[in-house]
């Protein structure tokens, strides 16, 4: 019938597309992530040296600073005053299982490992034609303006294969720093894995599934807190300093840090 609703097309795998059997992926917890940075700086610091290297910096401390990172943190408030919360999301490439990013590809730079999912760039094959990045609806491929080559997370490959690395320490470096514990790696098709686990047990999610990308990387949902909040609370005292016109001063013959001895 004419108007009547139609249901939105199954998603395929694009042409060349294969399901590896084994998925690495990051499972991020959006109630313990605080914003804190350290997953950026110290994914940062690990790549800016490492096989992935380096990660060039335009101007790093002026007034329009810029540069190139594989992890991100998005950080935006919700809500209406005074019930608002702040959302720190971190995001970087989510190594789809149907990544858009490969076919467009036009020297075959962009390309997906079959032995493990994680989705990597040939830097030798790339010419910095940013097809790559109009391809990909999460905004995770960033252009080295010093190298002219496309970068984005590469899942520190080079880091968790490194049998000179202990067994523990064999993780992305993003992982590893994370003070709050939100960030888990594994393999989300064995069903065994911590990743997997987690995804399963806490209701995780993919983002923007409807692109039917398959995104391997997932996300914990928020825990949301109830905020009582009173009117008083939300009236501005003044500074009692300031109504009572004078700072405080200690009394003349009051002991001071020179007769303790300090």
């Amino acid at each position: 019938a004419a108007g009547a609703a139609r249901a939105a097309p199954r998603a395929r795998p694009r042409k060349g597309s294969a399901r590896s059997r084994r998925q690495l992926a990051l499972v991020i917890g959006l109630t313990g992530c605080g914003g804190c940075h350290a997953c950026v700086t110290s994914c940062k610091e690990w790549n800016g040296s490492g096989a992935a290297g380096p990660m060039s910096d335009q101007n790093p401390y002026g007034a329009d600073p810029s540069g190139t990172f594989f992890n991100r943190v998005q950080t935006f408030e919700v809500g209406e005053f005074p019930f608002t919360e702040t959302v720190h999301f971190p995001k970087s490439c989510l190594h789809c299982e149907d990544p858009p990013c490969v076919p467009v590809c036009p020297t075959g730079a962009s390309y997906k490992r079959a032995e493990d999912g994680i989705v990597l760039v040939d830097y030798d094959k790339c010419i910095g034609c940013k097809y790559c990045s109009w391809a990909c609806p999460y905004g995770a491929r960033e252009l080295d303006e010093k190298q002219k080559v496309m970068k984005k997370c590469t899942l520190c490959v080079d880091r968790i294969y490194d049998t000179r690395l202990p067994e523990a320490d064999r993780r992305p470096a993003c992982v590893m720093a994370c003070p709050t514990s939100a960030r888990l790696f594994g393999d989300i098709h064995d069903p065994q894995s911590d990743a997997s686990r987690a995804i399963r047990e806490n209701g995780g999610s993919a983002l923007m599934p409807e692109w039917g990308t398959q995104p391997a990387n997932h996300y914990l949902p928020r825990r949301t807190t109830r905020m009582r909040i009173h009117q008083d609370e939300l009236v501005r005292s003044d500074n009692p300093l300031r109504v009572e016109g004078h700072l405080p001063k200690p009394a003349d013959d009051a002991a001071t840090l020179e007769d303790a001895g300090f």
